[in-house]
């Protein structure tokens, strides 16, 4: 928290929300060897680098726009963002008032159901290999209130 609040990330601003990082990198097994150095993400390297596969492909990308001359796109491996409002509040979606400038954000309603947030699993697969225009990281909450990956407000995703 101390090097959100030196970078100016607040509570109080869904685009400046502070920022934590993924630790673990099974979210699969049914018991983890904290022994084992596989089962951490690698802090050496951001989530568009955490397989040598991704990373090319991002240094791809990136050359791409190099070649491409009178483009207005700037060059960039990350067309995305690491944190963002959509991102906090899909996260915090199960706890007010997050439910409510979620839906606002999306325009007044829940998002299709496979497309929230429902897992750490899938979360961190797409965060980490699968989706290219997914490279986000975590809010505090996952480290302080286990409560908002329940439903206790029994919020109709509907």
């Amino acid at each position: 928290m101390y090097l959100n609040t030196l970078a100016g990330r607040s509570y109080s601003d869904l685009m400046q929300y502070p920022v934590f990082p993924w630790i673990l990198a099974d979210y699969h097994s049914q018991t983890l060897d904290l022994t084992d150095p596989s089962v951490f993400r690698d802090l050496s390297k951001p989530m568009g680098a955490q397989t040598a596969k991704r990373k090319e492909k991002f240094i791809q990308r990136y050359k791409d726009v190099e070649k491409t001359e009178g483009s207005l796109s700037a060059q960039c491996h990350y067309c995305t963002h690491y944190s963002s409002a959509i991102i906090v509040a899909s996260y915090l979606v199960r706890v007010e008032p997050f439910t409510q400038i979620y839906c606002s954000l999306q325009g007044g309603g829940f998002d299709v159901a496979d497309r929230m947030f429902h897992s750490l699993g899938s979360t961190w697969d797409s965060a980490s290999r699968q989706n290219m225009t997914d490279v986000r990281e975590l809010t505090p909450e996952f480290f302080y209130l286990p409560e908002f990956l329940t439903n206790c407000n029994q919020v109709a995703f509907v």
